[in-house]
């Protein structure tokens, strides 16, 4: 793309910073609250340390992202303004990209994301821990627990040790369909796509703890 296009085209001139591999993905996730090096790669687990960091310095060389001294990474005004921009897409591919392959089912980025939506006037006071279970799944990566305790969640894939207060076993495109609003949880209770165990009062409760997807309300296209 020549020189006198990227002036013309501002969308070209913004482009040659976010269209490479990965750096939209940053930047939601910075976004989405994560701050320091290693909640990114937790967030982004497919991405290696290395380009993660190199994305990191050209966004922050770009002015997106700024540096603290403490070491987290803060969007500027610039960054914040891409908010609308991935939003919108994300809005787009829930409408328009077709059913998710076996490929996209991460149990990891599922929890990641969950950890994210608690409601936590709704988790019950003290320490709580819902365990995730993934029959369907390799054995590494079947079981998930996360630990609520105040304002404070943490996710975690071996046992923490602290008594389970809810069990969740569920096929891991069940709860991802949940997560994005193409099942309800009632539905997926019903058809045995997602089954909770523990005390009946935490059973009824436990789909109330999480806020969906905030893209789970997006409408989808009427079939044709």
């Amino acid at each position: 793309m020549g020189a006198p296009y990227r002036q013309f085209c501002p969308v070209a001139k913004a482009m040659e910073l976010l269209d490479e591999r990965w750096t939209l993905l940053v930047v939601r996730e910075l976004l989405s609250g994560s701050r320091h090096f290693n909640e990114l790669r937790r967030g982004l687990p497919r991405m290696s340390p290395t380009l993660l960091s190199r994305r990191l310095h050209q966004l922050v060389r770009a002015g997106v992202v700024q540096r603290q001294a403490d070491g987290a990474y803060v969007p500027t005004v610039a960054g914040e303004e891409l908010r609308p921009a991935l939003e919108a897409l994300g809005a787009w591919g829930i409408r328009w990209i077709g059913e998710l392959g076996d490929e996209d089912l991460d149990p990891k980025l599922l929890l990641w994301d969950m950890h994210r939506h608690v409601d936590h006037d709704a988790v019950p006071a003290g320490r709580t821990v819902v365990r995730f279970t993934f029959p369907d799944v390799p054995r590494g990566q079947r079981d998930w627990w996360l630990v609520i305790a105040g304002a404070e969640v943490d996710v975690c894939d071996v046992d923490p040790g602290h008594a389970v207060t809810a069990t969740v076993t569920a096929r891991l495109r069940g709860l991802i369909q949940v997560w994005r609003g193409d099942l309800t949880w009632s539905a997926a209770l019903r058809d045995g796509a997602v089954q909770v165990s523990g005390p009946e009062p935490v059973r009824r409760a436990l789909p109330g703890w999480f806020t969906l997807s905030a893209f789970a309300t997006v409408p989808r296209p009427t079939p044709a």
